[in-house]
């Protein structure tokens, strides 16, 4: 309810999980997060893509007709379209492999971000939403190389997909210190494997992740109460 007295209505978030295992800790980030966001007075829609069936591979009839805007897609393309359509804010949680995203969540943004729908009109359809992309990474987070994966998912994520499609605001949340086998690479290259973390010091490791994931959606959150 607004200041006034009248009811306004609830705000929306699509939480897209995009990992192949119920039991994960994406899953487990992207559960928090969902709480968090109903905690405070979101409904939300949680997207969870393998849990769901969702084929990321391209189908001849999610593109029938590359030079017509208004062009019918594909009946799961469609659903998915108006589930983005409803919500107010999007935040993808998914594990970070290659320095990107995982295919399983590039084949969702392939299919269902197309074009006539997500870009190509002067309007754009998903003009005024905003992005979060959660994504965990198993290097260490003193790995030099965190810079450059911060950096490379940023130009990836904010400015090739979700300013090109016209939101209002995107930014990334990486996770590193995601694995209890913390990577890093040596001075000569080398890929260097840390012992699993156990008993206090991995439900350390852990609690961090977690602190660090809720301050990436408390800041988030925070930056869309703050008028424009």
């Amino acid at each position: 309810m607004s200041h006034d007295g009248i009811d306004q209505p609830a705000r929306t978030a699509l939480v897209v999980v995009a990992h192949h295992r119920s039991d994960s800790l994406t899953a487990h980030l992207a559960a928090r997060t969902t709480a968090r966001l109903e905690s405070d007075g979101y409904r939300v829609d949680l997207l969870d893509l393998r849990a769901e069936g969702f084929d990321p591979r391209m189908i001849e009839a999610d593109q029938p007709d590359w030079g017509n805007r208004e062009k019918l897609y594909s009946p799961e393309v469609h659903e998915h379209m108006d589930r983005i359509l409803a919500a107010d804010v999007v935040i993808a949680v998914f594990p970070v492999y290659w320095a990107s995203v995982p295919a399983l969540l590039k084949g969702w943004i392939d299919r269902v971000w197309n074009y006539g729908f997500a870009y190509g009109r002067s309007k754009p359809r998903l003009a005024g939403k905003r992005m979060l992309w959660l994504g965990l990474a198993g290097m260490a987070a003193g790995d030099p190389l965190v810079d450059f994966l911060q950096q490379s998912l940023e130009g990836q994520l904010n400015m090739g997909i979700a300013y090109y499609c016209g939101f209002s605001h995107s930014s990334v949340g990486l996770l590193p210190d995601a694995e209890e086998r913390r990577q890093r690479l040596d001075a000569d290259g080398q890929l260097l494997i840390d012992p699993a973390t156990v008993g206090a010091e991995r439900v350390a490791q852990y609690a961090d992740l977690e602190r660090r994931a809720d301050e990436f959606v408390t800041n988030f959150l925070a930056a869309e109460a703050v008028p424009a």
